[in-house]
């Protein structure tokens, strides 16, 4: 198949591209960006022409529910929403039912995912056994059935003898160790950021400090081991700045938020929104415009949808027994857009968080427009206004706080190694 993308505005981070140009695609790869390759005779053309071209979004964090709660939502409906929303390869946390803490588990997975021809899934593998923090898994085992890291998702590991074994496991192999600051004891029982707001509304408590006890904790044994990190959900102004300084003395860390984060407050939990109960909560403004300044200025390296679809009855409770956790794979894109027009960031910077970077983070070979790499291209109308609702949503959990915002920025095509697979 060999497709001819004209007259777009072609964003491509990884070599700095922002320019009005044409690609080229043959054999599911990019063949040449700019420049018509000799004889070359496309079976499709595609007019971008007021269009914005860049590789295929990388997610760092989709629960997809499979296996074990296909109630909430199956492999087909999240697959469909990843590439709805022009994301073309994303990582799945290893908190199914069962965890993702054997080969076969993997295996089956990797195969589901491959048959339904969409984006392309990469598992975290568990770090522990079954998650229960006790004892860690087979981690070679496990990056041979096609895990790329290893993570308790947001599962507790309150055994700092455990999480040093595991490092000291992972350093040894070359494996990366995906964690997510937050003490097991201060957080205990808590559903929103310990401030004002928690206080009005009678919530238990999540103080900052669970998170940057946490923090510390993990980036010491980071120095002790070895191990290359990544930090995932970060959503303290004081964990922002713990990361700065741990990555000017040079620890392998890396570090990613919610896009969620971004945006929201503890402000906007309101009359208890219980799309606003999130893993982590919702925190100070402060907070969030540290999170917002740390992304800008390269502390915070990735954004994510931290897509988890929960299903309405799960919602529909007193806010500190709902389940937590909000729809987010068709709103990267849009939510990226807007934090870049908001704070001003260039659109070659902003996507840089959503394409190239997050692929460095998962090692693969993805999230650019060069000649000779798969040809995994998202096509999107940057000035189509879209209003979120849920039947506007292909994911199954329509559970989002950003309901009935009106945002800007819709995907018009994916492509995935040169076939369309989402065209709107």
């Amino acid at each position: 198949m060999k497709i001819h993308i004209k007259n777009g505005r072609i964003i491509d981070p990884k070599n700095g591209t922002d320019a009005v140009q044409d690609l080229f695609i043959a054999a599911g790869k990019v063949l040449s960006v700019g420049r018509i390759p000799d004889a070359f005779h496309p079976n499709r053309v595609i007019d971008a022409s007021n269009r914005v071209v860049c590789p295929g979004l990388i997610d760092l964090s989709a629960r997809l529910r499979e296996p074990g709660f296909e109630y909430k939502a199956t492999l087909e409906s999240e697959m469909q929403a990843a590439v709805a929303g022009g994301i073309t390869s994303l990582a799945c946390p290893p908190d199914t039912d069962p965890p993702l803490d054997e080969p076969g588990l993997v295996e089956m997975l990797k195969h589901r995912a491959r048959s339904l021809n969409q984006a392309r899934v990469y598992p975290l593998g568990a770090l522990t056994q079954g998650l229960n923090g006790k004892r860690i898994t087979e981690m070679a085992e496990l990056h041979d059935a096609g895990c790329i890291a290893f993570s308790q998702a947001n599962a507790p590991l309150s055994d700092t003898n455990v999480l040093m074994c595991a490092m000291q496991y992972a350093a040894t192999f070359g494996y990366t160790v995906w964690l997510r600051p937050q003490d097991v004891h201060l957080a205990q029982g808590g559903v929103a950021h310990d401030g004002e707001v928690a206080t009005r509304l009678g919530l238990p408590a999540i103080p900052s400090c669970a998170e940057t006890i946490a923090l510390s904790a993990i980036l010491l044994l980071a120095k002790e081991t070895g191990a290359r990190i990544h930090l995932c959900r970060l959503s303290t102004a004081e964990g922002v700045e713990m990361v700065r300084q741990a990555k000017s003395r040079g620890l392998a860390i890396t570090c990613d938020i919610a896009a969620t984060h971004v945006h929201l407050s503890e402000m906007d939990l309101g009359f208890f929104d219980t799309n606003c109960n999130l893993i982590p909560p919702l925190r100070s403004l402060r907070d969030r415009d540290a999170l917002r300044a740390g992304l800008k200025d390269g502390t915070i390296d990735a954004l994510c949808s931290d897509h988890a679809p929960v299903d309405d009855d799960a919602k529909l409770l007193p806010f500190a027994e709902a389940e937590s956790g909000a729809t987010g794979l068709e709103l990267l894109l849009p939510l990226t857009l807007k934090w870049a027009a908001e704070t001003k960031i260039p659109l070659l910077q902003a996507l840089d968080k959503i394409t190239h970077t997050p692929a460095k983070i998962l090692g693969i070979n993805a999230g650019e427009l060069t000649p000779g790499h798969a040809a995994d291209v998202c096509i999107f109308d940057p000035q189509r206004h879209w209003k979120i609702e849920p039947n506007a949503l292909k994911s199954q959990g329509k559970n989002t706080p950003f309901l009935g915002l009106e945002v800007q920025g819709r995907v018009s095509f994916t492509l995935v190694e040169g076939h369309v697979v989402y065209e709107s």
